[in-house]
This record gives structure tokens, sequence and C-alpha cells, in this order.
């Protein structure tokens, strides 16, 4: 039980100080002071600074993950895609979320295990809408994976532009995004 609470303290200030200072402005020192263990307690839980950050990064993921599902309530699917079209696009402009996914990732596991990550959450995800979308007759399954994957990246594009802008920017851009990304999908509908 104790062990748990550490390694939970340790995620929560590591999540706080990664989005605040960014990844190279953090150090594990940094992040045992906040949650007030030792350094040592750092170790026993992760290898290191970037087995910490992949960690933080997989939480975020399955909290969006989850976010995402729960706001695709619709009983249609091309309704439900656009609700979690919706959910995504607001939770990229969460700053913590938005940095730490779309900013830090890359620079802190590099671009390969970064994208291994983007693909073990995210990809699936959007297959799932996919096929979903496949299944009812919205989309032309005829280049499945091709599908995918450009639904995929065209809302990685997004997830970046939301991420990098300026807070009183995102709701502009946010709207935007969602525009171009519903006439992308209408684009993709079977004739």
């Amino acid at each position: 039980m104790y062990s748990e609470a550490t390694r939970a303290a340790l995620l929560d200030a590591a999540t706080a100080l990664f989005a605040e200072r960014s990844y190279l402005g953090t150090s594990l020192e940094d992040v045992a002071a906040a949650a007030r263990v030792t350094r040592g307690a750092v170790y026993h839980h992760f290898a290191g600074k970037q087995a910490l950050f992949e960690a933080v990064l997989d939480q975020q993921e399955l909290r969006a993950d989850a976010e995402i599902v729960a706001a695709a309530v619709a009983a249609d699917p091309w309704e439900a895609a656009l609700q979690a079209l919706d959910a995504f696009l607001g939770k990229c402009c969460d700053p913590e979320y938005g940095r730490l996914v779309w900013v830090e990732g890359p620079t802190a596991l590099g671009w390969h295990r970064w994208r291994e990550l983007e693909q073990k959450h995210a990809f699936g995800l959007v297959a799932g809408f996919v096929g979903a979308l496949m299944d009812a007759g919205y989309l032309d399954r005829s280049a499945e994976e091709s599908t995918v994957r450009f639904a995929f990246w065209m809302l990685g594009g997004a997830g970046l532009a939301l991420a990098e802008a300026d807070e009183g920017d995102k709701p502009r851009l946010r709207r935007e995004w969602g525009i171009l990304l519903r006439r992308a999908m209408r684009g993709l509908a079977a004739r």
C-alpha cells in the first residue's frame, strides 16, 4: 500500500514538473523533492528519468483514451465518432496533456519510442472508431489500413497544433481543426 502511494506521488509530482519545466528542465532530484521522498525511492519505482516520463505519458494516454471513449455515447457510429473527435480536441487543449504528449514526448523518449506509445494508445482507439464507421457502411473498407493511418496522422497534426498554440489561440484553432477534420471525414465517406 505504501509502495503504491509512493509511486502515485512520484507520478503526480513528475507530471506537474514535466509539464511546467519540461523534460529536460526537470531532474529526478526535483521529482523526489516534490513528492517528498528520497531519490532512492524514485529509483525503486523507475529505472531512470526516461522510464518515469514514459510512465507519466502512459498514464496521460490511458486517461485520455477513457475520456474519449466515455464521450462517444451516441448509438450511431458517425455521431459517436464526432463526439470522440470533440473530446480529443478538447483534451489536446489541456495544457498538461498537450505539452506532455505532443511536445515533451518525442524529446523525452525519442521519436521511435514515442511513436510506439502513440501506436499502443491512440492508434488502436482510432482504428476502433474507423472500423465501427466501416462496419456501419459510413466508410469504404477497401483501404482500411490506409484509412486508419490517414485518420491517425490527421489527428496527430491537430494534437500538435493545439498543444503548441498560445492559450488564447486554442479555442479558434480547436474550431478550425474540428471543421477540417469533419470535412476530411465526409470526404472519406462511402459513396
